[in-house]
């Protein structure tokens, strides 16, 4: 809904139109700041107008005794029941807003309002009798917050780069963080590419005194641990459907018209399906991405649109479909720059478009089906997770020709580079498999790409080990898909796709609500049996059972499909150029991060088929990108074609 940013501490004012105006593709519909000079506090915010679209709704917004100031970013599903509570109990409303109703709840309720929430938010609350700021992000972390404590105090923003607005910034890296992202990808909360800066966990709220962290805990976590379900399979699939329904019930609430992604994958149609229900007098406006040339051979995964337009056709929505070919490429720098993070992927891309789409047809609220794969069990390495129980009981020896089996596969197609993968840490314990999952490759190769010097800072760091944390906080849970969808919710979807589902959605100006990540949702699948989660091969079972009343068989048992861009292709293509010149000897004796020469190895291996490296590899340019962007301060040349 809007871009939020603030501090305590030893700043200025200017500092906060500064840190407002960078962030100004959050919330292109106002903007407001709020600076309390006697207690150095501030707060910016930029709105996107969405509930009541009057100005009663603007922010910063404090209550009538100006006791309590607040700006938030983000949207409260079950704000209007929360309303109705508080005007019982003798509090009045000048505004429509959710804003206002937390402003109230806080008053009411202090830090324990945070358990009546449901919704994705990011906010910061300035109580002027405590003289505290108490800040806080949503359960799953659909909206994002970074934040810094240094000698001058404490600054918070929706993004990176508003924070960096400060010139008193530490901008030294955190060479764990470099370790990380090349292991994932993505790197896990709550570290940043910076030591200096944070990413609040989900679920996490801090206290903040006189520019001092003072208190900092977990307020949610993914329920996972408990009794499951022992009804019959028909009888979960029915509720499932009704609490699907109920979700994107909730989640549609607006007083602008709402949209929605349309993949024609199971997730985004069965939110769809449901959206339209709750409109059947107009057509459901939804949005999707064609490619001007066929993907799937390159990347391994069918194409989505012919699907999204059965399923539009199906339940009779209006289908916009906005089509890319190599241009793609020239928005990757513009991607990382909106990202604030290096994150090694090009599905961003296809959100921005799609969200760019959307905008120009006046929308700006989408519903997207993100979580359905990490909450019900829909990847591949769930799949691969089951069938260790066909050889994990192997003794070591048997494990270890199974891990240097995957050595000698073929990596130029995608069934060698699967089973590859499944069994290229065979050989570890059961827990470090479970992690390996998520790692797109082998640290010794990994290592090998560092110069000396940052090999040496990173003597102590295993990759796996922020992972092995998040783990321990579960120790009741036993089962291990379960423990692997923990991880997934925690930081697959956390760090990776919501990090750019929303910063893609709001470059463009547009919200993304994600219905499948409903709290009520969310303490409801955790019960559900895995073995109805992943049945066999059948990746999210129940879910697809529970649609089958609303949704074409076809539709919902259609192959799996990646929401990518052809990215092998491009680096031994359209970007062939751009990573010679990016990972050249030059540029990355410049930085002193990595080997030239094993990097010149890496990137030749894979060119010619030896390996297939190409995430590594634009993991590698990411890292420089970022690095150019954010530390350099090149801002890439938008890119409106």
């Amino acid at each position: 809904m809007c871009g939020i940013a603030g501090f305590s501490g030893n700043f200025d004012r200017i500092l906060l139109k500064r840190m407002n105006a960078v962030q100004a593709h959050r919330g292109p519909d106002d903007f407001g700041i709020w600076f309390n000079r006697t207690s150095s506090v501030g707060l910016a915010h930029r709105r996107l107008s969405i509930i009541d679209l009057s100005h009663d709704a603007g922010q910063p917004m404090s209550n009538a005794q100006g006791t309590i100031t607040i700006v938030f970013n983000g949207e409260i599903y079950n704000y209007r029941g929360l309303r109705k509570e508080l005007q019982t109990k003798g509090y009045a409303f000048k505004s429509k807003s959710d804003t206002e109703v937390l402003i109230h709840l806080y008053d009411e309720f202090g830090y324990k309002m945070l358990g009546k929430l449901n919704g994705i938010f990011a906010f910061a609350i300035w109580d002027n009798l405590k003289k505290e700021l108490f800040i806080a992000r949503d359960d799953l972390g659909v909206k994002p917050l970074y934040y810094v404590q240094n000698n001058n105090g404490f600054l918070f923003a929706s993004e990176l780069k508003a924070i960096l607005k400060d010139p008193g910034i530490d901008k030294s890296l955190n060479h764990q963080a470099i370790h990380y992202y090349l292991s994932y990808l993505w790197c896990p909360a709550p570290y940043t590419m910076l030591k200096s800066v944070r990413k609040l966990e989900p679920g996490y709220a801090l206290l903040v005194k006189t520019g001092k962290i003072q208190k900092k805990w977990c307020f949610y976590d993914l329920p996972y641990g408990r009794e499951v379900f022992h009804s019959s399979e028909s009888k979960i699939a029915g509720d499932l459907a009704k609490k699907i329904k109920e979700a994107v019930q909730r989640q549609m609430v607006s007083d602008v018209p709402v949209g929605a992604f349309l993949s024609g994958g199971l997730d985004s149609s069965a939110v769809v399906a449901f959206a339209r229900q709750m409109n059947p007098d107009n057509k459901l406006d939804c949005f999707t991405i064609g490619f001007e040339n066929s993907i799937g051979k390159f990347e391994g995964f069918a194409e989505d649109l012919p699907y999204a337009q059965k399923v539009a056709k199906y339940l009779g929505v209006n289908l916009n479909t906005v089509t890319v070919g190599s241009e793609m490429v020239n928005k990757i720098e513009e991607m990382i720059y909106f990202l604030d993070e290096p994150q090694a992927d090009p599905a961003p891309l296809n959100a921005l478009f799609i969200s760019e789409l959307a905008r120009e047809h006046g929308i700006k609220v989408l519903l997207s089906g993100a979580g359905g794969d990490d909450i019900f069990s829909g990847y591949r390495r769930h799949y691969a997770l089951l069938l260790e129980k066909y050889w994990s009981w192997l003794p070591m020896v048997g494990r270890k020709a199974l891990h240097a089996i995957s050595g000698r596969l073929p990596q130029n197609n995608s069934i060698g580079r699967r089973i590859g993968k499944a069994f290229r840490y065979a050989d570890c314990s059961s827990e470090e498999r479970l992690i390996s999952y998520f790692l797109w490759i082998d640290e010794n190769i990994q290592r090998s790409l560092y110069s000396d010097d940052l090999r040496n800072a990173l003597a102590d760091t295993n990759a796996i080990d922020p992972l092995r944390q998040t783990l321990n906080r579960i120790p009741e849970e036993k089962n291990r898909l379960n423990r692997m969808l923990y991880l997934e919710a925690k930081h697959f979807l956390a760090d990776h796709n919501l990090n750019y589902t929303d910063k893609m959605g709001m470059a463009a100006g547009v919200e993304v609500r994600v219905p499948l990540l409903d709290k009520e949702l969310i303490d409801f699948a955790t019960r559900i049996p895995t073995q109805l989660k992943q049945k066999g091969r059948i990746g999210k079972y129940i879910f697809k059972k529970a649609m089958e009343p609303y949704l074409p068989k076809d539709v919902i048992y259609r192959p799996k499909s990646g929401f990518g861009a052809p990215l092998r292709q491009w680096l031994h293509g359209e970007l062939r150029e751009v990573v010679m010149e990016m990972l050249g000897e030059g540029s990355l004796q410049n930085r002193g991060l990595f080997d030239p020469k094993a990097v010149s190895k890496l990137v030749d291996d894979d060119y010619n088929g030896k390996i297939d490296a190409s995430y590594p590899v634009f993991s590698l340019m990411c890292i420089e990108w970022w690095m150019r962007i954010f530390l350099d301060e090149n801002q890439p040349q938008m890119n409106t074609d």
